[in-house]
């Protein structure tokens, strides 16, 4: 898995690379395009064809609880794709499940354009792989990509630990005795914590909370010995946490002294979490372009650009096709890479 994406890939072969990897993973054949495309042909005329825009406010819905990384990401984003639309853009919090109950509600929403909401990867993909909720990747459409946040490995500011080699030393004389705080059984913080455990050769024990937020207090407060999390996630506690290493194959800017697993002998490829903005299967392709194109202004908008900074926030915008391609990579790694942790 790579932290870049091209555009080298044609439509007509992404299509069908998708339609094979999607298939994998519900009760249908067709890709998010090949279903909105199918949506825009079977619905009414005036639908399907010519522009489109709100004429109410537009719910957008998050799987986790308020004041979670993807939360906060989402309340910034809102303001200033709110200010684009000219309709406000409400957060719904459908928390639980480790997503599940956010995501089910958002594949049952009526695919009219005034229900979007934010997919997490790979903690949907892995959801599906493991059977987690009664949604598939077919029942999502891709509009946008919003952040891309890499992993990190953390302790407590009063930790023991002050390096990673320490961390990782005493787990490995010490097998099984460390716990680890996960925002839920197989979720994305919980897949980094493996990946680390892995590549370095240890045992640990996860303890899964409802969410990163739940997660990260439980590091705060003692009850564990370390957790993986992502920039966002920490942008309000930086000085309750230590950054022991990062998931990147480069140092990160924000970080300088802080060593990649790689350099230490670990897991040597980024890994982190990346935010998508999706619509229920059915939906009109002039509203998902409609959408594409107003999360891609708001997202260049000068003021966003400087409060995402404030929070910490790693802005990634990729459009429909690199979003789905990005997609069936993640697929991919749940189904394969991920698979194999376990």
């Amino acid at each position: 898995m790579t932290k870049k994406f091209t555009k080298k890939v044609l439509s007509g072969l992404l299509i069908t690379a998708m339609a094979g990897s999607f298939a994998a993973c519900g009760s249908g054949g067709n890709t998010p395009a090949q279903e909105t495309t199918g949506s825009a042909a079977s619905g009414s005329t005036a639908e399907a064809e010519g522009e489109w825009s709100p004429a109410q406010n537009i719910s957008m819905i998050v799987a986790y609880k308020a004041g979670s990384g993807t939360d906060n990401t989402a309340r910034v984003l809102s303001e200033f794709a709110t200010k684009e639309m000219g309709q406000t853009v409400v957060i719904n919090n459908l928390e639980g499940g480790s997503g599940s109950i956010g995501w089910t509600s958002l594949a049952q929403a009526k695919p009219d354009g005034y229900t979007l909401g934010f997919i997490n990867l790979p903690t949907v993909c892995s959801n599906i792989v493991e059977g987690l909720g009664d949604y598939t990747m077919e029942d999502f459409v891709p509009v946008c990509n919003h952040v891309d946040e890499t992993a990190l490995v953390l302790v407590s500011a009063d930790s023991e630990f002050d390096t990673l080699e320490d961390l990782v030393a005493y787990a490995q004389d010490h097998p099984g005795e460390l716990k680890a705080s996960t925002n839920g059984e197989k979720a994305s913080n919980h897949i980094g914590a493996q990946l680390l455990a892995s590549s370095a050769d240890f045992e640990y024990s996860a303890i899964p909370y409802g969410g990163t937020a739940d997660q990260l207090l439980a590091l705060r407060q003692g009850e564990v010995d370390f957790s993986v999390a992502k920039e966002a996630d920490i942008a309000a506690m930086m000085s309750e946490v230590k950054v022991l290493g990062v998931f990147s194959e480069e140092r990160m800017e924000k970080f300088p002294d802080v060593p990649t697993l790689g350099e230490l002998g670990y897991y040597d490829k980024w890994y982190g979490s990346r935010r998508v903005i999706v619509a229920p299967k059915g939906t009109p392709q002039n509203i998902i372009d409609y959408y594409e194109k107003a999360f891609k202004t708001a997202m260049e908008d000068p003021e966003y650009v400087e409060a995402a900074e404030q929070a910490g926030i790693t802005t990634y915008f990729m459009d429909q096709e690199e979003t789905a391609a990005m997609l069936e990579d993640q697929y991919a790694f749940c189904t394969d890479e991920v698979a194999e942790l376990w």
